[in-house]
């Protein structure tokens, strides 16, 4: 009885307060997100807003745990009709489960403005994610404000020891930094490998004739274009009349991101490229000046012929430094294919860079949106395929977020059976000549067909 209910309740139109109510005791999650999620709050009176946000907000507080891409759709738009102080809460541990960092922090700051009764609660996971992501004097600010006598205390106290330590580790490598500047003025040797790149670089397993290849020499190419290059990279770019330090700040910058995409690689794969790439920065207009402006709008990047070329790197944002992973995973693949990256079906080169770029910025996922598109299209069967990305690249599909999406979903479940190294042995053996299809068959034991259909039941 309680179901007919519920599909004559979907079925009507508008979704009201009561129909939310039905739902949530229902536990239809998914409908009730589809109910209201296009729905606009400000056309509801206050007392249907407050039901519909509380309905929303306790599928958000259900999924939490079981289901945190559903659980963070369900609480944003919990929060668009009734900020609550509990669906802020659940958007914010639903948004750092997602890795929709910056939406978790926005909420708990509003959280904290709005509701000075849940200050404590705010702050302590506001401070606990400042400190995650190296923001040590953020931390210390937030996590001081929680008051004695509150539940929070114990273990803000706790983040407060590691805060300070981060702070001091800071302030030591900011000296060090110093001390190596003033050496270079005085023209003093330095070393290879500077001091705070070193743990890293060795964690990767560089031999010391590894590392004497790292320093960067730079210097000018042809038509005017700034080079600095080391036995990894050759970094390009033009001047656009920055002066002496604007260019080396700006070319700092590039090497450091060059070095996250080459550890991320080794991290992630086991392996990094072996022979040196080209990477070339474009701003907006010197990309659309030398492959068009509708391809500047439709892409962030590519990788051909040995290169990176990046879009719109005027600034290295934090979504330009994805895009230089994600190329320099083709660079990679390319290596290990001798070159020969072509017979490989798009959807494995280009969803092995999608996943490696997803793990990248904090997450075994795609963003949220894509998130949600993807279960959608599972459930109404609308997925793309990947036997039409075998020779087809996903972004000239239909909808490319979605294909390279499904892409690196396809991935994440080869490498979930075996690992690494036996993805990358099959990446090899095709780069030699074998038939994808025999090779994957004997490393897997399944068809592309097949693993088609393991993807699709595991988002649906």
């Amino acid at each position: 009885m309680l179901e007919a209910l519920v599909a004559v309740l979907i079925a009507a139109a508008p979704a009201s307060a009561n129909e939310a109510k039905v739902l949530a005791k229902a536990k239809n999650w998914d409908e009730l997100y589809l109910a209201f999620s296009a729905a606009d709050p400000s056309k509801f009176p206050a007392e249907e807003r407050r039901a519909i946000g509380q309905a929303l907000n306790k599928g958000c507080e259900a999924l939490q745990k079981k289901d945190a891409v559903m659980a963070y759709s369900l609480g944003d738009k919990a929060v668009a009709f009734e900020p609550a102080a509990d669906a802020l809460l659940c958007l914010a541990h639903a948004g750092r489960a997602t890795q929709q960092r910056g939406a978790a922090e926005q909420a708990l700051r509003q959280g904290l403005s709005q509701h000075p009764e849940r200050a404590s609660a705010f702050a302590l996971l506001l401070g606990q994610q400042l400190l995650e992501d190296r923001d040590p004097a953020g931390a210390l600010a937030f996590l001081s404000q929680v008051p004695k006598r509150t539940k929070e205390y114990g273990p803000a106290q706790a983040l407060l020891k590691k805060a300070r330590a981060q702070r001091a580790e800071e302030q030591d490598a900011r000296q060090q930094a110093k001390a190596l500047e003033r050496r270079i003025a005085r023209g003093e040797p330095t070393g290879d490998v500077e001091p705070a790149r070193a743990t890293s670089r060795g964690a990767a397993g560089s031999s010391g004739a590894e590392s004497a290849s790292l320093t960067y020499a730079s210097g000018e190419g042809p038509g005017g274009m700034r080079t600095r290059a080391n036995g990894r990279f050759v970094l390009k770019y033009f001047n656009n009349d920055r002066d002496f330090g604007q260019r080396a700040e700006y070319e700092g910058q590039i090497a450091q991101a060059m070095d996250d995409a080459y550890e991320t690689s080794q991290r992630i794969l086991g392996e990094a490229r072996g022979a040196p790439v080209d990477v070339v920065l474009y701003s907006r207009e010197e990309f659309a000046a030398h492959f068009s402006a509708r391809t500047a709008q439709r892409v962030a990047g590519f990788y051909f012929g040995d290169s990176i070329r990046v879009n719109d790197a005027a600034e290295l944002s934090r979504e330009n430094r994805a895009t230089l992973v994600h190329e320099y995973i083709h660079a990679v693949v390319d290596d290990l294919t001798g070159g020969q990256s072509g017979r490989l079906p798009h959807w494995l080169n280009e969803g092995l860079a999608e996943y490696v770029e997803w793990r990248y910025l904090g997450s075994d996922g795609p963003r949220q949106g894509v998130a949600v598109a993807l279960k959608g299209a599972a459930r109404s069967g609308r997925l793309p395929q990947l036997a039409d990305m075998d020779r087809g690249a996903p972004i000239n599909s239909a909808d490319p977020a979605l294909a390279y999406g499904f892409s690196a979903v396809a991935v994440r479940l080869l490498l979930a059976d075996g690992g690494a190294p036996k993805l990358l042995g099959l990446i090899r053996e095709v780069g030699s000549g074998k038939d994808f299809e025999q090779a994957m068959h004997e490393r897997y034991g399944r068809s592309v067909g097949e693993l088609q259909e393991q993807a699709r039941g595991e988002l649906h």
